[in-house]
């Protein structure tokens, strides 16, 4: 088995990493930075957003694996204190392959279109205040938004900043992006939905800003100024990034978990 291994650098999580390379030999896993079969952070979800961002464009050909060093996340399954069961388990067990889908993102400037995958969501924010944007739904005009900013979601994602505009959570298993105003504009002049919107798999939706204005694209903890943007078109990738699980722990516990506790 080939492993690449990606922590968040600071002192325990390098000591982790650590630890963990010392376990990996002795079981005889390869480092290999250059084409891993799995890919390993040690840090938190941060950490493995940077993880998939450095993988992307082996996405198809990957697993992921997340060693969480507080508590437990969505994207990772396993505390600090269980490296040498999490070892062990991709030593000598077949994991299930859990695969979650993905935004593609493609941006549109007059001098070409550019495309990235996030795995949590794309935001579009202005630098000197108000957005002012058309929102088109499969190529018909929606509606045009006025605000603070628009946030485009994967259903792992739904349980981030989505979640704290009032979206709702998605269970991954559905192909669908989630989109979520940012402090929305609506009087008798201008009006917007007001809520989330949900579109499947097959379905796009074409953000079309003024070229003129100066934007802030997020897409995951990236965040890219830039002017001149005709067109931002996202909708479901083909591409999915996949988890490799060797115990089962369900969605639904892992938002238990993060927002109600085990207590209750």
């Amino acid at each position: 088995m080939k492993y690449a291994l990606l922590d968040r650098g600071d002192r325990l999580s390098r000591e982790l990493s650590e630890q963990f390379q010392t376990l990996a030999a002795a079981r005889g896993l390869t480092p290999d930075d250059t084409a891993p079969e799995l890919v390993l952070s040690i840090g938190g979800d941060g950490t493995l957003l940077q993880a998939f961002h450095r993988f992307k464009d082996r996405v198809d050909d990957v697993s992921f694996v997340g060693v969480h060093t507080g508590h437990l996340g969505f994207y990772a399954d396993w505390q600090k204190d269980e490296l040498p069961t999490l070892v062990e388990f991709i030593a000598t067990k077949q994991p299930w392959k859990v695969s979650y889908p993905l935004i593609q993102i493609d941006i549109v400037t007059d001098a070409s279109t550019v495309s990235h995958l996030a795995l949590n969501e794309f935001s579009l924010k202005s630098v000197d205040g108000t957005l002012v944007a058309g929102i088109n739904i499969n190529d018909e005009p929606f509606e045009m938004f006025r605000g603070d900013g628009i946030v485009v979601s994967t259903p792992s994602g739904s349980t981030g900043y989505n979640k704290s505009l009032g979206g709702a959570i998605i269970h991954p298993s559905l192909e669908a992006i989630q989109i979520a105003e940012l402090a929305s504009i609506n009087n008798r002049v201008y009006r917007t939905l007001g809520s989330s919107i949900v579109l499947p798999k097959h379905h796009h939706c074409d953000i079309t800003p003024d070229p003129e204005e100066q934007l802030y694209l997020g897409i995951d903890h990236l965040v890219m100024p830039m002017t001149g943007v005709r067109s931002i078109i996202c909708r479901v990738a083909e591409s999915k990034i996949t988890f490799a699980r060797y115990r089962p722990f369900p969605f639904w516990n892992r938002v238990r978990s993060a927002f109600i506790g085990s207590e209750n």
